[in-house]
């Protein structure tokens, strides 16, 4: 239970006692709903403000293997089971509305300018179901969502209200700002702590000059998106044979159009025999230095010139509209000198932001509200805000950013040579099951006793932020495709050079999962089946290395005891 102030702090002076919290969040998407709702849960007073209102229009609608664990470890470890209804397209469907999409993959095709793509220029990861079915989350219901979930626990909600400024002393934080309604007059409301969960137009990243200038990333693009109604299935429209294709539909997940220095991306709402929205998320993410933004042109337009570049993709568009007008972005790309302060955050999107390829935004938010609440927890119990005590916070929400720098910097040099992407895609994808089996492995000891121990297990590692953040091996891995990759950029290496490196590094790694199919070049979709997992968590468990052979051992027989428990309860 956090303490409740009876008598006003020093700075607070002329701030009503119902005006004073223990935290204020700014900012009410999933970042800060999911922040005060589990906050509230535990007895805090929360003043959750944000300058618009639900419902509302976001993107960041692609779900992945380790979002999904991490909804189910918060759900877990607060006791806040209406978070499980984000988890999987069956829960969303009948806990918020059916309005959320299937995804059952992620899906890349490789394009030309004014060629029909090559059918075995495409590669895919089907999602092991093991890990619950991800999902293609309407953001403007989930958002809501939550929202109201943040409320039900306690949260004293301020829709439309805009923070205009945060003053800080010795005893806590003042934050003032108005309602957006006419005439309204100023407010201030104090707390111990302050939540900048806003995003890019952060309040305290502006107050304090926290961005870099220009970001520190290797990666740039910029980007281009809105919502259609109509748009084709590209499984109708491609004209690739039935033996060409991959195990599963393109349509049943999220589709990568791959292009040189870009990307669209194509993920329906539509795509399950339960959904009731006709509506499909449309973007598209190039290197603003490769294509630099005309000044001529309005995003409609810009969209149709592209269009007309890939006749494939454009065939999906035939008679498709959008529903909204398009939202244009210049360089998305922004970093943060400092993301932790006394009694300061800044959460995940207010901290920095890389790009939406491979889907790690919610995951990489969902990794530091956890982190966060801990820790919040903790100092209402002794008054303690300082920035020493959310240290780890800090190095996580950089080294997040840092290596899908890596990653994702790597994959747009690649997009141009098929061999070299189908190398980095490897690199991407191999490392998914065991940085998801680590949480899972984490959530099953805790169903099985209870014990916090094994949530802050998870923080024991060298390198946070990297999927699989215990993993030496790993790190030197996604390095040296970074490398490889900017080598072959510069003109250093061919195109075949690079990834005949990136290939032989993979197959000479002994914690590189043989099972999948990801040390086989010629294996271009990878679709773990029931089997196929069981092969791999004997794999894992008895012939992997000492690092992956204890995730796999430790999943297993979390599994089974799980599941003998759950009898039990039954």
């Amino acid at each position: 239970m956090a303490p409740q102030t009876e008598e006003k702090p020093a700075g607070s002076e002329g701030i009503p006692a119902e005006s004073t919290y223990d935290v204020i969040i700014l900012g009410s998407g999933i970042a800060g709903s999911v922040t005060g709702a589990i906050l509230a849960k535990h007895g805090a007073r929360v003043l959750l403000v944000d300058a618009t209102t639900h419902p509302r229009f976001a993107v960041g609608e692609s779900m992945t293997p380790q979002l999904v664990e991490w909804i189910h470890i918060l759900a877990e470890r607060h006791d806040l089971p209406e978070l499980k209804s984000l988890a999987s397209v069956k829960q969303s469907t009948r806990d918020i509305a059916p309005t959320f999409g299937t995804k059952a993959h992620f899906g890349f095709m490789k394009h030309e300018v004014g060629k029909e793509p090559d059918p075995r220029e495409a590669t895919q990861l089907a999602l092991p179901k093991i890990f619950h079915q991800n999902s293609h989350m309407f953001r403007q219901d989930s958002d809501s969502f939550m929202f109201h979930v943040a409320v039900k626990y306690g949260c004293v909600g301020k829709q439309g209200w805009r923070a205009s400024d945060v003053d800080f002393d010795d005893d806590g934080v003042t934050v003032t700002g108005r309602s957006g309604a006419p005439g309204a007059e100023p407010e201030a409301f104090r707390a111990q702590y302050v939540v900048d969960a806003s995003g890019f137009r952060s309040p305290l990243a502006q107050k304090f000059d926290l961005r870099d200038r220009p970001a520190r990333f290797k990666h740039h693009s910029r980007s281009m998106f809105t919502h259609y109604v109509g748009v084709k299935r590209f499984d109708d429209v491609s004209g690739h044979p039935k033996e060409l294709r991959p195990p599963a539909d393109w349509h049943t997940g999220t589709m990568h159009h791959l292009i040189e220095r870009g990307w669209f991306w194509i993920i329906p709402f539509d795509n399950h025999k339960d959904s009731r929205n006709p509506l499909c998320s449309v973007g598209l993410t190039m290197d603003e230095r490769t294509y630099p933004k005309p000044k001529d042109l309005t995003p409609e337009q810009e969209f149709a010139l592209f269009l007309d570049k890939y006749p494939a993709v454009k065939r999906q568009f035939d008679g498709a509209s959008k529903v909204r007008e398009w939202v244009s972005t210049d360089r998305l790309q922004y970093s943060s000198k400092q993301t932790i302060g006394d009694r300061w955050c800044l959460m995940s999107h207010a901290a920095g932001f890389l790009d939406p390829l491979f889907s790690r935004g919610l995951s990489n938010t969902l990794e530091v509200v956890d982190a966060l609440t801990s820790r919040l927890l903790e100092a209402f119990k002794d008054g303690d805000y300082s920035a020493e005590r959310f240290e780890y916070v800090e190095r996580l929400e950089q080294g997040l950013l840092q290596y899908n720098d890596e990653i994702v910097n790597s994959s747009f040099i690649a997009f141009s040579h098929f061999r070299l992407w189908n190398a980095v895609f490897r690199v991407w994808g191999s490392f998914i099951t065991p940085g998801t089996m680590r949480l899972t492995r984490a959530r099953l000891k805790h169903f099985k006793d209870k014990d916090q121990r094994h949530f802050r297990e998870l923080e024991q590692n060298d390198h946070p932020g990297l999927w699989w953040p215990q993993s030496d091996k790993f790190k030197i891995i996604l390095e040296t495709t970074s490398e490889t990759c900017e080598k072959y950029e510069a003109g250093a290496l061919t195109g075949d050079e690079a990834a005949d490196i990136i290939f032989k590094l993979l197959d000479d790694s002994p914690i590189v999962n043989p099972v999948f199919g990801w040390k086989d070049e010629e294996k271009r979709f990878i679709y773990p089946s029931v089997a196929t997992m069981g092969r791999f968590l004997y794999w894992a468990s008895v012939q992997a290395p000492p690092e992956m052979n204890s995730v796999g051992r430790e999943f297993l027989l979390g599994i089974v005891k799980a599941g003998s428990k759950v009898r039990k309860l039954l």
